[in-house]
């Protein structure tokens, strides 16, 4: 994207071979930057987050997985879940890390070589079905529609070195949320690819998201759920602002 708004034409694919032309176009409407192949999510991931839930960090990446049905664009809304119902919709700013080709048992040394680039993340997660309506398991909670909003870019990672030293918040309704950084990380990005790249295959066009630093709806005294009408966005320093308004999911 250029300053006056115009962007730049991509040719090939964005997981393998492609270049940015010189042929100026003016974007239409702005979609999650890709498809995942699989959504792979880390919980637990920062020092303070677990500490505010009551739990030590944990020994070992603790893994979950999003439906890929879950994406949802910029500024397309959230839908809070009516036909299976949640009174407790939580949000969470994610650093999003994007797989660019086909990866296992990548060493920690090489994992960022297999890095597209970075995006923000929202991981709507419906508290109520985490907890006690879906047996303690978390993927279901996690996966209703629109409950990954993804965007607006992503930032290649020749443009972010060090993506573990980055500024991230949520903003609900103009108030700050979350408000950290990605160093609260308990285990980094190189670290993630090594694990989750370990005798499995992680194939191009995989999102890993990171873990979500403290300050979430459910630890606040009273809690804080979304709500219709609501905004919520997610910033994350070098990449931009991923913003969408809540409503109730039309039935």
């Amino acid at each position: 994207m250029l300053p006056d708004g115009t962007a730049r034409a991509v040719e090939g694919d964005i997981l393998g071979d492609f270049r940015v032309t010189n042929q100026i176009v003016i974007p239409g409407k702005r979609l999650a930057p890709l498809q995942p192949a699989n959504i792979l999510c880390i919980g637990l991931n920062y020092a303070r987050h677990a500490a505010e839930g009551g739990k030590p960090p944990p020994e070992r990446p603790v893994l979950f997985i999003k439906s890929t049905s879950s994406v949802q664009n910029p500024g397309d809304p959230i839908e809070l879940p009516v036909k299976q119902a949640s009174a407790m919709v939580d949000y969470e700013c994610e650093l999003a890390v994007v797989i660019n080709r086909r990866c296992k048992n990548v060493s920690r040394a090489d994992a960022l070589d297999y890095v597209l680039g970075y995006t923000c993340a929202n991981d709507v997660s419906a508290r109520d079905w985490q907890r006690s309506l879906g047996g303690g398991q978390w993927c279901h909670a996690k996966s209703f529609d629109t409950f990954c909003p993804l965007g607006p870019v992503i930032v290649t990672r020749d443009e972010i070195p060090q993506p573990n030293d980055l500024r991230i918040k949520t903003v609900l309704n103009s108030e700050v949320m979350q408000d950290w950084t990605t160093s609260d990380m308990v285990f980094d990005i190189p670290t993630l690819i090594e694990f989750l790249s370990a005798s499995k295959t992680l194939l191009p066009g995989t999102v890993i998201l990171t873990g979500t630093p403290h300050g979430v709806g459910f630890a606040r005294k009273p809690p804080v759920w979304l709500k219709a009408g609501d905004t919520v966005s997610i910033e994350i320093e070098k990449i931009g602002t991923l913003t969408n308004p809540v409503v109730n999911e039309p039935v």
